[in-house]
Order: structure tokens, then sequence, then C-alpha cells
């Protein structure tokens, strides 16, 4: 009796290596997968709703007034759906004309939430910005709020700048390495002290990590700060060390504040070559 009660807060306790977790991974995977097929067909919903909308006022004998026609309807026979006000469907119907020739974003459409949808038909200012956010917020998988920061920091502007037009989710394999780096980012959020040193500009990073991989991309795991790699007998320590996924390699990060210097290049290279000698598995890519 004691051993089958034991044996019970035994599997209670220990939650990472209990075997029924399993389950539970299964039935979150469950729920994502419904998640998305529900969402699915709710932006299918409103795609279709707004091509009627959008066809009957293109027709004379409905005009202008057929939205408030519509709205008038829903508010009186099925008040209990929501989002059939005016300017919801308005909404739907810019949607449904915003994307309806556009076969580039056409699949990626439906596994975008419908508040990020919104969010990107209000604060972009061409086709190819939405459809950059779009590939973007999908490939990241991007909260509202994750892509609100993203938009309100420019980050297509500087994308552009730094990689002429190229969009980051349609490249080919070849040049996937060289669109995960920008020339500049917006680390706003560091708060780090004006006129800090590296230090500094290390620990403001760590205190605020999550938005730091958010910034440089989400395939970016962390490994460690001020991680020692051997070369001789001396040792020497990296910046910042990352995992990622995408390229299945290490990506060191050197910080510096100031001008740039060629002697960084090879200091560079040196904690490169311990990474791959030490760190790198035969399975994985050379380190970046």
């Amino acid at each position: 009796m004691d051993k089958e009660k034991t044996s019970s807060q035994n599997i209670n306790v220990d939650k990472n290596n209990n075997p029924f977790e399993e389950i539970v991974t299964i039935v979150e995977n469950s729920k994502d997968r419904a998640y998305r097929k529900v969402n699915e067909e709710l932006i299918l919903m409103y795609q279709e709703v707004g091509k009627y909308i959008s066809k009957k006022t293109e027709e004379a004998s409905y005009g202008s007034g057929f939205v408030d026609n519509v709205v008038e309807f829903f508010s009186t026979n099925h008040p209990e759906l929501k989002g059939f006000n005016r300017r919801g469907l308005y909404r739907m119907k810019q949607f449904y004309e915003l994307y309806k020739d556009d076969e580039k974003v056409s699949p990626p459409v439906t596994q975008l939430s419908w508040t990020n949808h919104l969010k990107i038909m209000s604060a972009s200012k061409s086709q190819e910005e939405r459809r950059f956010y779009i590939e973007l917020a999908v490939k990241e998988r991007y909260s509202k709020r994750e892509l609100e920061r993203q938009m309100d920091s420019g980050y297509y502007e500087r994308f552009m700048l730094s990689n002429g037009n190229m969009l980051p989710a349609i490249q080919k394999a070849k040049q996937e390495t060289h669109n995960l780096f920008l020339d500049k980012y917006v680390l706003e959020f560091l708060d780090a002290p004006k006129g800090g040193n590296e230090k500094d500009f290390q620990k403001s990073i760590l205190e605020n990590l999550k938005n730091f991989v958010l910034e440089i991309g989400k395939d970016f795991s962390f490994i460690g700060n001020e991680y020692r790699v051997q070369v001789g007998n001396h040792d020497y320590y990296i910046d910042l060390l990352f995992y990622h996924r995408g390229l299945s390699c290490l990506v060191a990060f050197e910080l510096k504040i100031g001008e740039f210097k060629p002697e960084y290049i090879g200091k560079m290279n040196l904690y490169l070559e311990a990474l791959d000698r030490e760190v790198k598995k035969q399975t994985e890519n050379n380190n970046f």
C-alpha cells in the first residue's frame, strides 16, 4: 500500500520525466491544429463575405446604400452575430479586394489571424509591404503584439534598405543566410545607458533577451553569454552565442561600440575556428 502511494507521488513530482506528459503533448498538438483549422475557415468566411459585398456594391441596382442595408438586416435579424457592423463589413470588402488578384499571398493568407490582417491592412503603404508582413508573420508565428512591434519599428523599411527588393520568406536556400541578418537593428527596448561600454550593452541584451531574439529572428535559440572557447593555452570568451535552427549552425555575436575596426574580423574568425573544432557537431553546418 505504501509502495503504491509512494510511486504515485513520484509520478506527480517528477513531471519532466513523466511518460504521461506525452498525452498532454498529443492534446496540445490537436488543439493547435483545431485552432488553425478554425482560423482558416474564419478567414475564408471573411473573404467570401467581402467578395459578396464588393460585387453587390459594384452593381448599379444596389448602390452605396447596400452596406447599410446589410448592417440593418444583421442587427435586426441576427444580433448574436458579431462583426457585421458597417466598419466590419468594409474591412471584409477591403480584405477581399486587396488580395483577390495576388496569387503570391493566397496560401499564407489563411494562416494568419484576422487581428494581424487588420494591422497589416491599416498600417502598410503598398501591396509589397503587405505581402512582406504576411509572409513574415506566418513564418515567425507572430502574435498581435509581436507583429505590431515589428511594424511600428519600421522593419520593412529597414529590411529593404539592407537587402534591396528581396522578401524573407520566399528566398531560396542558397540566399537564406544573407537574408537572416540586417545591417541595422532597432534595439530601443534595451534601454542601455548612454555612453556605456560593451558590458553594459551585453547586460541590457540579457535582461531583454526575449525582445532581442524577436528582433533578430525566432529561429535563434540562446546558448550562453561569455561562452568560453580555448585556443592553444588561452581562453577566449564569446559575448553571445546562439543556435539557429533553420541554418543548423552556431551563431556568435561580438558586441562592439564605436567604429568598425579590421582586427574585429580576425578575432571573430578565431572564435569561429574554435567553435568548429570544439563545439560543432558533424551533422551541423559551419558556424556563423
